[in-house]
């Protein structure tokens, strides 16, 4: 081998945020001027740069290029030791590669956000928000959550309460205020608390929220049932103090008219009235008349065309309307895409604002926008070959709209994430995982370009966008199975 090379030093350490240097000495040690090339391999090498990049060197002589490493502070900067390399390639000799080897420790740090959905919740007896905690660190976090409020007028109970979070991943803890005290009239009171996010030797994250509680009756409904209370004491004792005398005078008249239809004992029978002249004949009421049914006159039934033909006979009904051609989804997509080819697939499309559906693509294309500033409002996602996907949307202003419950398809099937609806705003990033193999993605973000692809683990899910808080619209993606 016609090269010498030497990292001073062989180990380093940088933090999230930061950048360190390490020094790469290289000498040719063969009888020939050659030109190297320094191309850095490994996890870290996204955030490694080479200066220079390509170094010429006479037989014997020896040049020094730096490595510069500058990891995120996020979580794809995975906290402990990070193996590296670099590969040399020299343009004389381009089989005789060389990979010097090295070590850089990225150090740990914790991030962890919080955030209530809803913020204000409404109830008579109880009010359900949903505290969600990302861990934005690159190492784990054990929490505990509880909460307060001044006063002392509520009750928690807090599922789970306490809480294992791995980098780049969030949690949702479910909680329910209980009013210690039911107002069952008047005007609703707001009730203001806090959940707070305790983790060991730092300063305990506190969200803030408002438990409006409402009364159990309104107050002109109680106002209501005292005013007619009193009214109805005040007829009752009206109407025993003033009770009216009713005395029927009805006997006093049958008598009466009994001892004047009596007939005398000289009378004959033909002198005595008869009932028919004592009592008055009712009077009959006028008969109706009754409707005579409408005659036949052959032309009963018959169309302008005198056909005879009846409304539901030949030629009589309307025609039917053509139905508009169904939109073209995911799923219709990939179903094509899978009968032509055996192995895996996904196929997608995006809702882009101000523009609506666009057409599905399959297997890497690009769906969306790039460089029109048009964000991302949904996605319609379908796979084949994977036993179905299942995923969840996060918008730049509220978040996780469904909280923990995932939209979920089976192969050949569409799923949503996200809304079309004009009142939400556009997606800031998406989780997806697939139940066989993995998922892969590459998103635009806006000011932000296209970031690394990045993909799941088998059978397990991923966050895929803009860093959570950054509140970065979603432009374009490319997925693969």
């Amino acid at each position: 081998m016609s090269l010498w090379t030497s990292l001073e030093p062989a180990s380093a350490t940088v933090d999230p945020g930061s950048s360190t240097r390490v020094r790469l000495r290289v000498r040719n040690t063969g009888d020939v001027v050659d030109e190297y090339r320094f191309e850095p391999v490994g996890d870290v090498a996204p955030w490694t740069t080479v200066e220079p990049p390509t170094l010429r060197l006479y037989p014997g002589t020896t040049g020094t290029v730096e490595l510069t490493f500058a990891p995120p502070r996020t979580s794809d900067a995975v906290a402990g030791p990070n193996p590296y390399a670099v590969r040399i390639t020299p343009t004389e000799h381009p089989d005789a590669v060389t990979v010097p080897e090295g070590n850089l420790t990225i150090t740990p740090f914790t991030e962890v956000r919080a955030e209530l959905v809803p913020p204000t919740v409404k109830g008579r007896f109880r009010g359900r928000p949903r505290l969600a905690v990302d861990n934005l660190g690159n190492t784990k976090v054990t929490a505990s959550v509880s909460g307060s409020d001044t006063g002392d007028h509520l009750s928690y109970e807090i599922r789970p309460g306490n809480v294992q979070i791995e980098p780049g991943r969030a949690a949702f803890v479910e909680t329910t205020l209980k009013p210690r005290q039911v107002i069952w009239f008047g005007s609703k009171e707001e009730r203001p608390y806090s959940l707070a996010v305790r983790r060991s030797g730092v300063e305990p994250t506190e969200v803030e929220g408002t438990y409006v509680q409402r009364g159990f009756l309104p107050g002109w409904l109680a106002a209501f049932f005292g005013i007619a209370l009193a009214l109805t004491i005040a007829c009752v004792m009206i109407w025993i103090a003033y009770k009216p005398q009713v005395r029927t005078s009805a006997t006093d008249q049958i008598e009466q008219a009994g001892s004047a239809l009596a007939p005398s004992p000289s009378a004959s029978p033909e002198t005595l009235p008869s009932a028919a002249e004592s009592v008055p004949e009712e009077p009959k009421a006028p008969e109706q008349p009754v409707p005579e049914e409408p005659k036949d006159d052959g032309g009963a039934g018959k169309g302008d065309d005198g056909a005879g033909k009846g409304d539901e006979g030949e030629g009589g009904g309307e025609s039917k309307k053509a139905e508009p051609p169904k939109p073209r989804t995911a799923a219709t997509a990939v179903k094509e895409i899978a009968a032509r080819s055996e192995g895996r697939h996904i196929c997608y499309r995006a809702y882009v604002a101000d523009r609506g559906w666009q057409e599905p693509v399959c297997d890497g294309a690009e769906a969306g926008t790039v460089g029109k500033d048009l964000p991302v409002k949904a996605l319609n996602i379908a796979v084949s070959g994977t036993g179905g996907t299942s995923g969840n949307g996060a918008h730049v202003v509220e978040g996780w709209l469904t909280g923990d419950k995932w939209a979920g398809a089976a192969d050949g099937k569409d799923m949503y994430l996200g809304s079309t609806k004009e009142a939400l705003s556009a997606l800031e990033g998406f989780t997806i995982r697939t139940t066989k193999g993995a998922v892969c993605a590459n998103t635009h973000v806006q000011n932000r370009g296209w970031l690394n692809q990045g993909c799941t683990e088998p059978a397990d899910w991923r966050y895929f966008g803009s860093e959570m808080g950054k509140k970065l619209r979603l432009e374009a993606v490319r997925l693969t199975v």
